[in-house]
């Protein structure tokens, strides 16, 4: 982020253009949206360069460039932003998950992989820890959590019941305003180059509106891999052209106060909308190793002695 900053910075300092910001830490903070800490790493390389220097009073001040045929008026050849890994890791590791294996991940192979900072890839591994698609075990790494055909449909029905009581429980909260503004961000753009990009806040929206803390907590708990599941599977066009469908169709039943029909279509949408990872094979039996914990509490077992849950024949 330094680099980007110093790039940009230098770029529309040399073309002798408009800065896009005044020249203090704290706006180049705000405008590039970072700590001071990248910041003042950008600001020191281009003082070192004779890009910016210090006056008098200590403030920062562009050093004038010499002109050039190329300059003028001409727009500045500006660098592209740095671009979050975090998206394309999660991607990756879901597809992994989707495995539906135990994989485990070391910091400096990861980080090395994607070609990020250890500190960087460990700040993402703990953010996708957050979602619940991993857990750290200590002295062994990150454990991938492994996609199971059996829980998704387990969740998926449980999502159903509460959703479903969530918004019975949000009905009399419904605001106009805020059903159409996710009504306008669930309708595909005109532009066919650009992904479709999914509004899912229609379920936080009921979820909150419910005030249940206890629906509220399975989503936050449970939800948040399968959340990521279903972002990931949102990336195919056709999906999530199906999905904003479906979504316009329940909020369209909300708008006009039909109940039973966003009910109806709610439930379908819960239970029928996962085209992607219902079709994976249910491999989960044979891919899942047998348990090491079990053989070794067998293995451990006293010969010729019965388990404690086993009731002796008289």
């Amino acid at each position: 982020m330094a680099m980007y900053i110093k790039d940009d910075l230098a770029a529309h300092l040399q073309s002798g253009c408009q800065l896009p910001v005044q020249l203090t830490l704290g706006s180049l903070a705000e405008h590039y949206q970072v700590s001071f800490t990248p910041v003042r790493a950008a600001v020191a390389e281009l003082i070192d360069e004779g890009l910016l220097k210090k006056g008098p009073n200590k403030r920062l001040v562009a050093t004038p460039q010499q002109s050039s045929e190329d300059s003028g008026d001409s727009e500045p050849l500006l660098p592209e932003p740095p671009r979050d890994p975090y998206q394309k890791i999660a991607s990756d590791l879901v597809r992994l998950s989707l495995r539906g294996q135990p994989i485990y991940l070391r910091e400096e192979a990861t980080a090395e992989k994607y070609d990020i900072s250890r500190s960087a890839i460990r700040n993402i591994l703990h953010r996708l820890a957050g979602e619940g698609i991993l857990n750290h075990i200590p002295r062994r790494g990150w454990r991938l959590q492994p996609f199971r055909q059996d829980d998704l449909q387990a969740y998926i029905e449980i999502r159903e019941v509460l959703e479903l009581k969530a918004l019975e429980l949000a009905r009399p909260k419904f605001e106009t305003k805020e059903l159409q503004r996710i009504l306008q961000a669930n309708t595909p753009g005109n532009s066919t180059t650009q992904p479709l990009t999914v509004d899912e806040s229609l379920h936080d929206y009921f979820i909150s509106l419910s005030g249940n803390t206890y629906i509220q907590d399975f989503f936050d708990r449970q939800g948040r891999y399968y959340r990521l599941l279903f972002e990931w599977e949102d990336h195919d066009n056709d999906v999530a052209l199906e999905t904003m469908r479906q979504h316009r169709e329940i909020i369209t039943a909300l708008l006009d106060k039909k109940w039973a029909r966003a009910c109806k279509a709610l439930s379908h949408h819960i239970l029928n909308n996962h085209p992607i990872l219902s079709q994976i094979e249910r491999t989960a039996s044979a891919a899942r190793p047998v348990s090491a914990a079990k053989n070794l509490a067998v293995k451990q077992r006293p010969p010729g002695r019965k388990p404690r849950d086993q009731k002796s024949k008289a």
